[in-house]
């Protein structure tokens, strides 16, 4: 049999693969996310970008205020590959519901390459629950005395997969506690921690939304039988990123909230 060569550019690859840490091979891209940051306190009209960590490094959210707000505070998680003030869903939500009195904190979620899949962001979700953690003892020490998070997409995904683990993981050492999940457009990735989750779960889809988020509905629906309250909404007309339906997205997370107060 011939011997096998391994050719020199090949095997320095290889040589740098085993040297690089799994964790850097699999992390958020944080020059992106400095960028997207950057881009966000150039154009920020609503609200106030301030600075959270996850401990590893510094990340971005957004905090907009209610004039007069009521004792629980909602986090926004966007979906994949995006920031905090996404023109669709993300801005309108952490705008409006700021307007309907609820103060808002729409955090920058870990991010890849904008052609990555949302499969590629699975390695990613060990890096979610430090965020959430932040954001709520950012918002306790803000006079939060509960929280809701809602998410779009993948960031419903990331949702869901730090409320199945939460336990597992360091949780935020404050005494607010998180007391309902919204998730819109959530995908079958989310089936296998829905059926982890306890809380009050909220999901709300368009009817003309991504096939696997329509087909996946009654799934999700059986999924969340051990939840102590599941409401699932289909919004009429209404597709994945709720163009053209801001008002209706705002008015049915804001009755859904009003149900969890």
């Amino acid at each position: 049999m011939p011997k096998q060569t391994i050719h020199p550019p090949y095997f320095l690859l290889f040589l740098i693969i085993l040297l690089v840490p799994s964790s850097l091979l699999y992390a958020s891209d944080r020059d992106k996310e400095k960028r997207w940051a950057s881009q966000i306190e150039d154009a920020l009209l609503d609200g106030e970008a301030v600075y959270l960590n996850d401990g590893e490094a510094k990340f971005l959210a957004i905090d907009t205020r209610a004039d007069e707000p009521k004792n629980m505070a909602v986090i926004i998680l966007h979906g994949i590959g995006i920031h905090p003030d996404w023109e669709t869903v993300i801005h309108p939500l952490r705008v409006g519901l700021a307007e309907k009195g609820w103060n808002t904190l729409s955090l920058q979620m870990p991010v890849l390459a904008n052609d990555a899949t949302g499969e590629d962001y699975q390695p990613l979700m060990k890096e979610v629950p430090a965020r959430i953690d932040a954001g709520i003892r950012y918002l306790f020490n803000n006079g939060a005395k509960k929280v809701v998070i809602v998410a779009h997409s993948l960031g419903s995904h990331m949702a869901s997969y730090y409320l199945a683990h939460k336990k597992a993981y360091k949780e935020a050492q404050t005494e607010t506690p998180i007391i309902g999940f919204i998730g819109i457009g959530m995908g079958p990735g989310t089936i296998p921690y829905l059926q982890k989750i306890k809380l009050p779960v909220v999901d709300i889809y368009g009817s003309n939304d991504l096939p696997g988020v329509v087909v996946s509905a009654e799934k999700r629906r059986q999924a969340a039988s051990l939840s102590k309250h599941y409401t699932q909404i289909k919004v009429p007309e209404a597709n994945h990123f709720f163009e053209g339906q801001d008002d209706d997205l705002v008015t049915t997370v804001a009755s859904a909230l009003q149900t969890l107060n």
